[in-house]
């Protein structure tokens, strides 16, 4: 009986080890909700770190977060306005919830230079590219 549960304890840390160690090139996909500056920066700067550690980056900008992308918003947000900035330079992608925008009153146009309007195929490539990893903000 002992070593059927070694086994089994063996074979739980085995699995659970795998499936929580993100491999080194892991793409990550940022879901910020957030129009909160604080927390906002706080996802951009941890998405920052990652694409600096060679991870894919895509920032979908969610709910209230369409604001932090809008140039309407840059005297609330313009610490994060930047780092959206620094992190489509860098090659990060960022795109909008069409669907949130609207909500929001936020436009195409109001948009940063560079930030994507979402679309299913753009959103899902990111979202389910292969070993993705999913924060939210």
């Amino acid at each position: 009986m002992k070593s059927i549960t070694k086994f089994f304890l063996a074979f739980l840390l085995a699995m659970v080890g795998s499936n929580v160690l993100a491999g080194a090139n892991d793409p990550l996909f940022i879901n910020m909700t957030t129009d909160d500056g604080h927390r906002a920066a706080m996802a951009l700067t941890f998405g920052r770190n990652q694409l600096e550690r060679g991870h894919p980056l895509t920032v979908f900008l969610n709910d209230k977060g369409v604001y932090v992308g809008s140039r309407l918003q840059t005297h609330r947000f313009p610490e994060q306005q930047n780092l959206l900035t620094e992190l489509m330079a860098k090659g990060a992608s960022v795109i909008a919830c069409p669907m949130c925008m609207k909500h929001y009153g936020v436009q195409p146009a109001d948009l940063l230079p560079g930030i994507q309007v979402g679309k299913p195929e753009l959103t899902g490539a990111a979202l389910f590219r292969d070993n993705s990893r999913t924060l939210t903000w």
